[in-house]
């Protein structure tokens, strides 16, 4: 998309003017009116086609941009459609049920937040994809939570912490591997940098997490005892239900195979595991994968948790992505995009304001486009010549781009992360994002980093280690 050509390139003014009007239909219709993301975004394509006219650009280069939008997003679409998949077919096989029991019996009276925190973590790091993990163990852990009787909003917000911090700091996640590739900076360099800002906001979160943690009751353990019962009258509940899937997924991220694969192969081993349980109808079977699992074990708790996934339930979050990306492909053609970083060059003198520049450009896009890659792409490729400018090294903005972008977008209500995880979760954005602690940390401390010249290092320090004081930052400008 940051390679559509603009057919103009309007004045300063109305740029934001326009930026300005779509942030205000968006954030009002789904803030204030509660409208599904789907109908602001219509309206915001409308208008932009109307400025587009009233510009006299042909109506065919307006539709050439909306279609060059929607297009880029289009490999993301089929892993969805795979991902909705996956969720029936891990719920199939018992792969999801047996997390959710395993979760039932790691639950302690007290830190129940810290420890979906910690195993989110654990399992974003070990497949590389936040949105994998947040469909699989983040949804058992949305079941637990409504088995318990506790705050659905506080256990959506450590799950997306744990997702995105496992996600940022995955060799096989594909953020990582797009934030460092596309300036050349070494993977395992990348992620080590990281670890300046990203692990101080996950001790953060952590003991934020602690300390809000509900004191779960003896009558909260009585209940569960209950669903765990009822798990293990659905006959799911095996152990290889969930290590087998699990450990094809891993196998198949750690030999980096494409997302679209290693998804098919997780859903595969969940669907030839269900034959050790029951020789399944081929067309109950299609049902399930396309409408998703049904669940009648008779618990309203238990079926409303197991009843979801197929492909049919991306249809939504699919619809919502096209009109997004499709919005950015216009932003772009109408020259909204450029013009507004060109604005903003001539202020990055100082490596503070190139820090702070690039931060607040990756959450602009986010905030713009909904689309996380492509916050990555624009803030490296446009301010790569602004940090090699002040003397700082690539992976300074490698760190930022990811800091700033890829953990800002599940806090976007109409983003492609967070119209994914309120469709898979039930909890809306705007409810688990107060909660999201690690992702709200992770810029303003990249920001903090920027201004006081801490962590920073600068070219001719870029092969090592060593961390540049304030002294040395203001030598540098």
């Amino acid at each position: 998309m940051f390679r559509i050509k603009p057919e103009q390139m309007p004045s300063l003014a109305e740029a934001v003017t326009v930026t300005i009007a779509v942030i205000a239909i968006m954030s009002i219709s789904i803030i204030y009116f509660e409208a599904p993301p789907h109908l602001p975004l219509a309206i915001s394509l409308l208008l932009l086609i109307l400025y587009g006219i009233i510009k006299k650009i042909p109506y065919e280069k307006l539709q050439e941009g909306l279609a060059e939008g929607a297009v880029s997003g289009i490999s993301a679409i089929f892993i969805f459609f795979m991902i909705g998949i996956l969720i029936s077919a891990w719920i199939y096989g018992g792969t999801i049920p047996t997390l959710i029991y395993a979760g039932f019996e790691l639950i302690t009276p007290n830190f129940y937040y810290a420890i979906v925190l910690i195993v989110t973590s654990i399992v974003g790091i070990s497949v590389g994809s936040s949105l994998t993990t947040v469909a699989t163990v983040g949804l058992a852990f949305i079941g637990i939570s409504q088995a318990l009787d506790i705050s659905l909003a506080i256990t959506a917000g450590a799950i997306v912490s744990g997702a995105f911090f496992g996600d940022k700091m995955s060799p096989l996640s594909d953020t990582t591997n797009m934030a460092s590739s596309i300036i050349k900076v070494d993977l395992f360099e990348h992620i080590k940098n990281m670890m300046w800002t990203t692990i101080p906001a996950f001790l953060i979160a952590l003991i934020m997490f602690g300390v809000i943690s509900p004191n779960i009751s003896t009558a909260n353990f009585t209940q569960m005892e209950l669903y765990k019962q009822g798990l293990l009258d659905t006959g799911l509940i095996q152990w290889y239900n969930a290590i087998i899937p699990l450990t094809v997924l891993v196998i198949f991220s750690i030999f980096k195979a494409p997302a679209l694969l290693s998804l098919a192969a997780g859903a595969l081993s969940a669907i030839l595991i269900s034959f050790v349980h029951t020789i399944p109808s081929i067309v109950g079977l299609f049902g399930t994968l396309f409408g998703g699992y049904v669940s009648e074990t008779g618990i309203e708790e238990i079926d409303s948790l197991l009843t979801r996934g197929g492909m049919e339930s991306m249809f939504f979050t699919i619809g919502i992505i096209l009109l997004a990306l499709g919005m950015g492909g216009l932003l772009f053609k109408l020259g909204i995009i450029p013009r507004l970083f060109a604005s903003i060059e001539g202020a990055l003198q100082s490596v503070k304001s190139v820090i702070i520049g690039s931060a607040l450009n990756a959450i602009g896009v986010n905030v713009l486009v909904g689309e996380q890659y492509l916050s990555i792409l624009l803030t490296t490729e446009t301010f790569q010549p602004q940090y090699q400018k002040v003397g700082l090294a690539n992976k300074n903005l490698s760190r930022v781009s990811e800091d700033a972008g890829t953990v800002i977008n599940p806090l976007v209500p109409w983003s492609v992360c967070g119209v994914f995880i309120t469709g898979v979760l039930g909890v809306s954005t705007l409810e688990y994002l107060p909660f999201a602690f690690f992702c709200l940390l992770c810029p303003i401390l990249t920001i903090l980093f920027g201004i006081t010249g801490k962590t920073l290092t600068y070219v001719e320090a870029a092969s090592s280690d060593s961390v540049i004081d304030q002294s040395e930052k203001s030598k540098l400008g």
